[in-house]
């Protein structure tokens, strides 16, 4: 029920559960390219795509069609087709979820737009979100193409791309649900914290963007010692041989190097955010146990990611550092949302 023109729980409760299937299609994305299935589809048909191979005679042609790629020709050269239709399943729900979330958002839309059920000052959001949904689909494939000629697996930097929009999706949902479930609220210019609770966040986003080209450059892979990187602070071959930019996108050893010094960086925010918590005079009301739920989930997920990498980054282990990811970002963004409310 509408308890005024500024609020709408039934908008809350649609928004939150499209958050959840977009963490879901995190989740899934995150199994397609640990198992190596991203592209094991090599069309994108966005409507008749829904319909997966029916006959034998189907399959073998999908299973023809992946054989032309490099990915098949240098990393599974002789798989069965009973090993591709494997790895085609996992990109099918993939992209069959990616379907579904943009079906289980665009219907409520059209109906909460015609029974005037979104708060007005929403409406422009809900059209971005719906804008940038759409938007991920084009982004999807374009990643999808960066490995069907060239390469034997997608590029690092469209890959982090593809998982950046996903989590900007992720946290727009979040947020937008609750400006509609708690109304507009009066912000809170004189707290202190409300910058330092944004930074944390955002500091969080890129923490996984950088997560993204570890995983899009296989980076887990490689030196597995902690503290140390093969012995050393920092790596001998950080640059690589390109420069900069290209080592910034590129070389197993600055992305990783990176994604451990924005973890430090994280894990000293979690520290503050702690100390800071247990000062409750120093926060609004309500806010205390957000921020210790914030700094015991960086924490953890600090602690799941050495975890991980000296243990070579095995399938388990990362899909459960990549889950956790989201789950710190929302912690983050809850926080940041609540600080900045009076």
């Amino acid at each position: 029920m509408l308890r005024n023109h500024e609020t709408s729980r039934p908008a809350a409760v649609w928004l939150f559960a499209v958050a959840a299937l977009v963490f879901g299609m995190v989740v899934l994305g995150g199994s397609t390219r640990l198992t190596g299935s991203g592209l094991s589809i090599t069309e994108w048909r966005p409507v008749t795509g829904v319909i997966p191979p029916l006959s034998h005679q189907a399959w073998v042609a999908e299973f023809q069609r992946y054989q032309q790629i490099p990915q098949y020709r240098f990393i599974n050269h002789g798989m069965s087709l009973a090993g591709f239709q494997g790895i085609y399943w996992w990109e099918w729900a993939h992209r069959l979820l990616g379907r579904l979330i943009g079906v289980v958002f665009f219907i409520p839309f059209v109906v909460f737009l015609a029974t005037k059920r979104i708060p007005r000052r929403l409406i422009w959001r809900t059209a971005v979100i719906f804008a940038l949904g759409a938007l991920q689909g084009l982004v999807g494939w374009w990643m999808v193409a960066s490995g069907l000629e060239n390469r034997v697996s997608v590029a690092p930097e469209r890959l982090a791309i593809h998982l950046g929009l996903a989590l900007l999706l992720f946290c727009l949902l979040i947020w937008t649900g609750l400006e509609a479930w708690y109304g507009p609220g009066r912000p809170n210019f004189e707290n202190r914290w409300r910058l330092p609770a944004a930074l944390a966040a955002a500091l969080v986003f890129v923490q996984v963007m950088l997560g993204g080209l570890v995983a899009g450059n296989h980076a887990g892979e490689i030196y597995n010692d902690w503290p140390y990187m093969n012995g050393r602070l920092f790596p001998k071959d950080y640059l690589g041989a390109g420069g900069l930019l290209h080592a910034l996108l590129h070389s197993q050893a600055a992305v990783q190097f990176n994604h451990r010094i924005g973890a430090y960086l994280l894990v000293i925010c979690a520290v503050v955010a702690m100390v800071v918590a247990a000062r409750r005079r120093e926060l609004p009301r309500g806010t205390p146990p957000l921020a210790f739920l914030f700094s015991t989930l960086v924490l953890l997920q600090a602690c799941l990611g050495v975890f991980t990498l000296v243990n070579r980054a095995p399938l388990d282990l990362s899909l459960m550092h990549q889950c956790l990811a989201a789950v710190v970002l929302a912690s983050a963004l809850g926080l940041a949302w609540r600080v900045r409310r009076a």
